[in-house]
This record gives C-alpha cells, structure tokens and sequence, in this order.
C-alpha cells in the first residue's frame, strides 16, 4: 500500500511539474506560451512580427521543421541571378523577440490545448497560428520517380542539391507554364543549358493573364532562346535510372537529362485535418473572415488556410506569400477580439523575363464573365515610361483596365512592360478594393516626375480609364 501511494503521489508531481514521456519513453517537459505558430515562413513569421507589435506579445514560440527559411518567390532566381541558395534566406532576426524553435509538430490536442513535437516534446498554447503551408503537386506522370526528375520544394537543402545537378545539365525540360515554371526556365537558361517548357494549355500564364500578355511573355521566352511547347502535356518521362527523355501526349519526343515540374501547390492541412479541423472546398483550412478557424483559440493563414474571392466570396484556390503575409496580420490583430477583417483575397501577380516586365491585378475579361460581370468595357493606353520620351532608359508601358459598365467599377487590369509594371499593378489593387469608378480612375490625383513616371498628358492609368469612359458617355475626361 505505502509503495503504492508513492507512485501515485509521484505521478501526479510529474503531471503538475508538466513533464511528460515520449513514446521511446524520454521525460520531456511541457512548457506553455501565450502564442504559438507553427510554420515560420511569410504567414507565420508575419503573425509572429504583427504579434508583437500589435498584441505587444513577448511570450511567442514558433516552431518551423526548416533550420532555413526561404524566401517563397525568390527561388527560381537562385539558379540563374542569385546563383546560390544561401542568397535567398528569410532571416531569423526578423522573429524579433519571438522564439524561434526547430521542430516537426506531430499532432494537436485540442482539448488540452497543446502541440506534440515529433520528439515527444510538449508546448501549450492559449493561442495558436496555423501557417503550415504547402507541398508541390505531384503529378502521376510514368517515370517521375527517376532520377534528376525534381519538383519546386521550400527546402534548402533539396534546392541546394537541385543546384549541384544543375551544374551538369544540357537539357532541362520544365513542366508547367504557370509563373513559377515560366522563371524557372528563364533563370535556368541563364546557366547554360537548352531549356523548354511543356504547357498544357494554349498559352503559359493563361490562369492568370489576359491573352495579350500570355503571347508577350511567350515571345520573350522564345527571344532568350527557351523553347515553349503549348497545348501541349508530358505523357511519360523516359529514361533506365536516371531521366533521358519526355514523351508529348502529341507523340513528339525531347531529349533532356533533367525534368523540373512546378506546376502549382495543395495546402499542407494534414495536421489540422488530423485535429478535426474543417477544410474548405479548394482543400484549404477553412476559416471566416479574421482568420479563425472551427477550432477555439485556433486561426489559419497563407497557403494552408482556405482562400475566398473579393469578388463574390466564393473559394478559390490563389495562393502567394503577399496573400499569406496580409493574413498572418490579420490573424494576429485578431487573437483576442475581432479587429481586423479580410474583406477578401485580390489576385496581384507580376513577373519579368529579361526586360519584359508584366503585371495584373483583379480579374481577366475570362474570370469577369465567371462571376456575373458579363458586360464589361475596356480601356487601354500606351506612352513612354518616362517623359520625354527621349529620357535614357525610357521605355513604353502598355496598360489595359477592364471595368463593369453597369457599376463603372474597376475588375482588373494588366501592363506591360516597363520595370515599374509591378508597382503599377498594387496601384491598380488599391483602386479595385476601394470600389473606384473609371470616373474616378480617370481623375487619379497623380504625381509625376520626368525621371520616375510617364508624363501627366500621358498617363497609363488615367487615360485608360478617360478612353473606357469615352467609350461609355461618348465623352473624354
């Protein structure tokens, strides 16, 4: 009875003390934190910045399996401007005084509110961040388990091996002309060797950009020497070991020693599905307008968190590192009350592939006709990037808006293919989620310099706005 009662009585020391055994039977000792984010790239390192400074939150542990965070849209660029993976690091000061752990969370206990690390290791939480992100889509394709047959993962050490097969490729084949298989060849080429590109559908880009801008940056690809092979699919990849050939759909075969397949992402929910969290219909981590998710305490941001349109609130399936970051703020100002609302998600996409600078922002004329805008109208401009346009480096930007003609509201738009195109597109985002008028697009309060922008008579946004108006009232503005 008495070396009973001691093992009780030293059973329930250890609960209190918040130690805990592992499977291999290790003694861990549970440790607690106000906040806890599991991931520690965009989302999660900004819910971990926006904690602090909004929450004034000093007890954050983060925890990421990663010991090097990459930057999301920054590794196409490794193997060709960059040139070594160690150039494209998220650095860890930017957790401030957050806890930065290194750790796989194995599973969630809701109820206890606690994560469980792979190694045993127990952390509570009274609130919990979910920015676990995603994977590459694997596509079953016969012979993509060969060898030098890669796939676009946020991991250092598989990009620096990546790299190092690069050094020896002749003839890289690039699968998905989406935007990260069209940098990739673009960065690649800039290595040596001959690259193409298999797109399914008619053109690359063409999810996201309207037709004209598709074609603009399939030229330019072709220029700088990548072959571009649409409408097109890769049936199997042929080879003994290791990778020597893909085979079409359309019977044509191409040599190569290396395949790379970036053809989109699925959120990485495996962990919250496990905890019995919903999941949305693009198999993102549902989740309402602050964030939160089905579980108490418990919020979701950036790839692994379900996105809904700005447009008519549907899901869809957009998923960028600025999306993931703008919602990372958002969950953190919400951990306590509702404060911050994500009035939904606004597709911004540029690109650059040697000089030819693209951008859109809002939707296609394609997407438009898909949620209810049927009749649009549009307004285009053309000028020299600075003025005059005899200025050195000046270049033309072409700029294309599309409104409802019902409301005059701004849908979308797109440019090309000036350097400052990318910058044109968030200008663009502003006036679309602030409901702006083509009347009002057409009065923009601009700024302009002979050096930075086109001239005041010529401006890109303004006159494509005026040129949709005109074509409305009959009348300029």
């Amino acid at each position: 009875m008495e070396e009973t009662s001691a093992l009780t009585l030293v059973r329930r020391l250890i609960i209190v003390a918040g130690i805990k055994k592992n499977e291999e039977g290790v003694i861990k000792r549970m440790i607690r934190s106000e906040l806890v984010i599991v991931g520690g790239n965009a989302g999660g390192l900004q819910a971990a910045i926006c904690a602090q400074k909004h929450q004034h939150l000093k007890d954050i542990i983060a925890i990421r399996p990663e010991e090097k965070a990459l930057v999301p849209c920054g590794i196409p660029y490794i193997y060709g401007t960059l040139g070594d993976v160690e150039k494209n690091i998220l650095p860890d000061k930017l957790f401030g005084d957050a806890k930065l752990k290194r750790g796989e969370v194995a599973s969630i206990d809701r109820k206890a509110k606690t994560v469980i690390l792979k190694d045993g290791e127990i952390i509570g939480y009274n609130k919990l961040v979910l920015a676990t992100g995603s994977n590459p889509v694997e596509p079953p394709i016969p012979g993509a388990d060969k060898r030098n047959v890669w796939f676009v993962r946020k991991d250092f050490d598989y990009l620096e091996q990546l790299a190092s097969a690069m050094d020896s490729a002749r003839h890289i084949v690039v699968i998905g002309g989406g935007f990260i298989g069209v940098e990739f060849a673009d960065e690649c080429h800039k290595r040596g060797p001959e690259v193409t590109i298999v797109e399914l559908l008619e053109h690359c880009l063409q999810l996201i950009c309207p037709e004209q801008l598709c074609v603009r940056a399939e030229d330019a690809l072709r220029d700088r020497g990548v072959k571009v092979a649409t409408s097109n699919t890769v049936k199997s990849i042929g080879g003994t070991d290791k990778v020597e050939f893909v085979t079409l759909e359309s019977g044509e075969k191409i040599e190569c020693d290396m395949v790379i397949i970036g053809i989109g992402v699925k959120p990485n929910t495996k962990l919250a599905e496990e905890a019995g969290l919903e999941i949305g219909p693009t198999r993102g981590i549902k989740v309402d307008e602050f964030q939160r998710t089905t579980g108490l305490d418990i919020f979701a941001v950036g790839d692994c968190a379900e996105k809904y349109s700005f447009f008519n609130s549907a899901p869809i399936p957009l998923r960028l590192a600025s999306i993931a970051t703008r919602e990372g703020k958002i969950a953190a100002a919400n951990l306590y009350s509702p404060q911050w609302r994500n009035i939904g998600t606004l597709g911004v996409f540029s690109t650059i592939i040697g000089e030819t600078a693209i951008s859109m922002a809002g939707l296609t004329d394609a997407e438009a006709a898909k949620v209810g805008y049927y009749d649009i109208v549009v307004g285009e401009a053309e000028s020299a990037s600075k003025h005059p346009g005899t200025m050195p480096g000046a270049e033309s930007m072409r700029v294309r808006l599309i409104f409802a003609r019902r409301s005059g509201k701004l849908l979308g738009g797109c440019a090309c293919c000036a350097m400052t195109a990318g910058e044109f597109s968030n200008i663009l985002a502003a006036c679309i989620v602030n409901g702006m008028t083509m009347e009002q697009v057409a009065l923009f309060p601009m700024g302009t310099h002979p050096w930075l922008t086109a001239s005041p008579l010529a401006y890109q946004l303004t006159d494509a706005a005026s040129n949709a108006l005109h074509k409305v009232k009959g009348v300029a503005a």
